[in-house]
């Protein structure tokens, strides 16, 4: 059933001369000097909360823990607001000045020894104003940076036609070169941001990261007249809600046999989507909110679009690929608390200079400054020979190497944390060289270089045109879900261990990390990580991937399977086909143009030659399809 509306036009137009890799640089400067700030906070605010604001270990870790994953929770914040009310570039500005204050907030506190706390002894020592001030500060930043984190990638990505194949195969190396925006950043972020803080003063380094953030965002307005932009459509979550009630409603009615039968409209009509997505059989029960009753008329909460099932199914399938993820990041998070804080206790030296142990991160992004632009030119490449995949291997796969990579990296903290706990107790004016922690950070900073570009590729393409930001933000929700489990996990684990060790001591009691048992914490994430993984491969395995009706089969597409490669090409008979039919265009082309008088009879036949050359291309196209 199709309806069609002439009157109706799209949200999104090109314009000639914008978007493409030149609107993108605006972003990639943006995401660098954003990053430089927010990273250097990410791996150095634990020492702060522990030194400045006297947390004890466990309170300085949860601390951050939920810090980050607030922030990250938040960019679904963004999402929606940049999909549905606001463009892309308006929300991300709005939330820019909220973050800009928030981080105003913290220098302030920082360089003013009244808002400092004084040692109480206590698991935390921050009460009344101080507390007030510092809290306050945090949920500025935390909503600022992850409204703008939430719609930040989709800004870039939709400089872009997912449409036209030459664009869409851009939308891949525009994740790895923001990716390697934010590698850049971070590394500066964290040798010399953090080293300002940690050795000079902690106000300063919140100054700078103030600073770098604010230019970063008047570069991004810059480049306005260069964007693509979206216009917001219908909210997302009421055309979910639309498809989740109407099922309901029509539990009872019986599906048609042949899904063509289920409602749709027509490409002039569709105004909140400039796609439309071809029916899939999974969850069928939510087909019957496609289902026009007899005596109704057509209307948003009459009846739904066959795309718009299929938005929602399609988010229904991201899900388990979103929470199955979620345990990488917590790895991720002991990596930026108790992993510094064993480098604090480490030897920091390098000759007579001091390394602060939060920019231990350097190694990792140094690794993945050099491996993101050789997976870019050399692997794709190679891969895409093979697979005949656009992005070389699918986004879940490259998702699933970076998840066993992550579960090795908590394996290699236990073993190191074994031998600097043993060192520090055995003689402690000599412990061991920071540097041994380089190998859980090098690995892991090699896991998160699959993991997290394949997560937003993955979340941006699967998304429905209408629902990029939100889908995308499912990566920074991923994050923040990891972030609160670690949480959770280490007083759960404080609180079971304090019951049964022998020394009614929990793994990650008190201030001091020698007398803790963080290495088997470790080894308890690196089991749960290998767990985490077959859960990860059936659920992997078992999606599809969205079919586009302007899909074109003679392009590389996507496998139908999760983590199944597959390989489209264009046959030499194929080849040949579109070369005749394109020659059959310019002939009749030309004959159109011509006068009619001056048409010959040779011409007739060679028309008639071209008519059933013509029926025999159609019919080879038909089988090859």
């Amino acid at each position: 059933m199709e309806i069609i509306k002439e009157e109706n036009k799209p949200l999104y137009q090109r314009e000639e001369g914008k978007g493409g890799f030149k609107a993108c640089m605006f972003v990639f400067v943006l995401v660098a000097f954003d990053s430089m700030g927010f990273i250097a906070n990410m791996v150095s605010l634990v020492i702060y909360f522990y030194s400045v604001m006297f947390f004890d270990v466990a309170n300085s870790s949860n601390t951050l823990t939920n810090f980050m994953g607030c922030t990250f929770l938040l960019t679904i914040v963004g999402a929606f607001i940049s999909d549905t009310y606001l463009n892309r570039f308006h929300t991300i500005i709005i939330f820019a000045v909220i973050e800009i204050l928030g981080m105003v907030l913290l220098t302030v506190q920082a360089h003013a020894k009244s808002l400092h706390p004084p040692y109480c002894g206590k698991p935390t020592c921050v009460e009344g104003n101080i507390a007030f001030m510092l809290y306050a500060s945090l949920s500025l930043l935390a909503l600022g940076s992850g409204g703008v984190r939430g719609a930040l990638p989709s800004i870039g990505a939709e400089q872009f036609d997912q449409n036209d194949p030459k664009e869409a195969k851009a939308i891949a190396s525009y994740f790895n070169w923001m990716t390697l925006s934010t590698v850049l950043g971070a590394a500066v972020g964290v040798t010399c941001i953090v080293w300002v803080s940690v050795n000079d003063a902690w106000w300063k380094g919140f100054m700078i990261s103030t600073i770098v953030s604010f230019v970063g965002f008047v570069v991004l307005a810059c480049g306005k007249p260069f964007y693509h932009l979206r216009k917001p459509g219908e909210g997302p979550l009421t055309r979910i809600a639309q498809v989740l009630v109407l099922a309901m409603k029509n539990r009872k009615l019986s599906l048609p046999e042949n899904s063509d039968e289920l409602y749709e409209i027509g490409d002039k009509e569709r105004i909140f989507s400039d796609e439309r997505i071809a029916h899939s059989d999974q969850f069928r029960f939510l087909d019957k909110s496609a289902i026009l009753p007899k005596n109704l008329t057509a209307s948003s909460w009459t009846v739904c679009t066959v795309t718009q099932v299929e938005e929602v199914k399609v988010l229904t399938r991201m899900l388990p690929i979103l929470f199955s993820t979620i345990i990488m990041n917590t790895c991720l998070a002991q990596l930026q608390t108790f992993s510094v804080q064993q480098g604090y206790i480490m030897n920091k030296y390098i000759g007579k200079f001091q390394v602060p142990p939060p920019s231990i991160p350097v190694i990792p992004l140094v690794f993945m400054a050099i491996l993101i632009p050789l997976y870019e030119f050399v692997f794709v490449p190679f891969a895409r020979k093979i697979t005949g995949h656009p992005s070389g291997i699918t986004q879940l796969q490259r998702v699933g190497v970076g998840l066993v990579l992550s579960a090795i990296s908590m394996a290699v903290a236990g073993i190191i944390e074994v031998k600097r706990r043993n060192q520090a107790n055995k003689d402690p004016a000599h412990p061991i060289s920071l540097f041994w922690l380089s190998f859980q950070f090098g690995i892991f900073g090699i896991a998160d270089m699959f993991t997290l570009v394949g997560l937003l590729e993955f979340f941006y393409k699967e998304a429905p045109s209408g629902m990029k930001s939100l889908s995308t933000s499912f990566t920074w929700l991923s994050l923040s879900f990891g972030y609160f489990l670690s949480t959770v996990f280490v007083n759960i684990i404080n609180a079971v261990t304090k019951r049964v060790a022998p020394s009614k001591q929990g793994w990650l009691h008190g201030q001091n990390i020698n007398d803790n048992n963080l290495d088997l914490f470790y080894w308890f994430l690196a089991i749960l990580s290998c767990i985490n993984f077959g859960v990860y491969v059936l659920m992997a395995s078992w999606y599809k991937y969205k079919t586009d009706e302007t899909d074109r089969a003679a392009e590389l597409k996507a496998p139908a399977d999760g983590l199944l490669p597959a390989r489209v090409e264009k046959t030499v008979e194929t080849e040949e086909i579109e070369e005749k039919t394109v020659e059959k265009v310019e002939i009749t082309t030309s004959k159109a143009e011509a006068p009619v008088s001056e048409q010959s009879n040779s011409d007739d036949h060679t028309n008639e030659k071209e008519q059933k050359d013509g029926k025999e291309m159609e019919q080879k196209q038909q089988q090859e399809s």
